[in-house]
């Protein structure tokens, strides 16, 4: 059995949060497991109490979340993420990998362009094991706690993006966290993740927010051209 798992900050554009779980209400029917720092009206709800935004706190959240599911297999959702009902259209082959959906847009919003490059993986568009997920995540909090982690420091910490947040993608040698592997995959329409000004990582939608461009090809297209997407519609624009 697939369910999702889904963690907010409670703080960005009550819009973007609006549409964003309407939209997730129409693309899954199966279980969601919230966890959040107010309390939500969306799936089973579990509230982090006198916690504020933080990558110890995210990290947290995604514990909470997937101890408290039923599941088998999860997708991680985020509350700025427009995912379309085909990401849900797949089940992991092996209980020792990460997928990734690869069919994915960047949106600067309110912005009129948005941007993919190959093998743009995200952990909003990933799903894999439960347990695989919990021990993953219980070793990422470990190693928080060793480097003495400040919960309620905001900022993105600097070796979060050594380890990458993305499980998987990176080995050991590379600086990584373990050595543990991932797999893409393609859903047949794309989602559409929201870049605003309350993201807790770097946008990321010009070439110049890296420090290191991406390799292979850097797409780039309008709002009228996403596939499965009526984006103006859906945002009154």
């Amino acid at each position: 059995m697939n369910g999702c798992i889904y963690y907010t900050s409670n703080d960005i554009d009550s819009k973007i949060l609006s549409i964003c779980q309407e939209q997730l209400r129409k693309a899954w029917s199966g279980e969601i497991i919230s966890v959040s720092l107010k309390p939500i009206d969306f799936g089973t709800n579990i509230v982090l109490e006198n916690r504020v935004k933080s990558y110890p706190t995210m990290t947290d959240q995604i514990i909470t979340a997937l101890e408290a599911s039923t599941a088998d297999n999860v997708f991680f959702t985020e509350h700025d993420v427009l995912y379309h009902p085909s990401h849900f259209e797949f089940t992991p082959e092996k209980n020792d990998i990460y997928y990734y959906n690869i069919n994915n847009w960047r949106w600067r919003y309110p912005l009129d362009t948005l941007i993919n490059y190959d093998d743009l993986t995200s952990l909003s568009g990933m799903c894999c094991n439960r347990e695989l997920a919990i021990k993953h995540y219980k070793l990422r909090k470990q190693k928080l706690e060793e480097l003495g982690e400040d919960p309620t420091r905001q900022r993105e910490p600097r070796w979060a993006r050594r380890f990458g947040y993305e499980p998987g993608t990176k080995k050991i040698k590379r600086g990584g966290l373990t050595n543990e592997d991932f797999a893409v995959r393609r859903s047949r329409f794309p989602n559409v993740d929201i870049r605003h000004n309350r993201t807790f990582t770097r946008p990321k939608t010009f070439l110049f927010e890296f420090k290191h461009p991406p390799k292979g090809v850097w797409n780039e297209t309008t709002i009228d051209n996403i596939p499965g997407w009526d984006l103006r519609r859906l945002f009154n624009l």
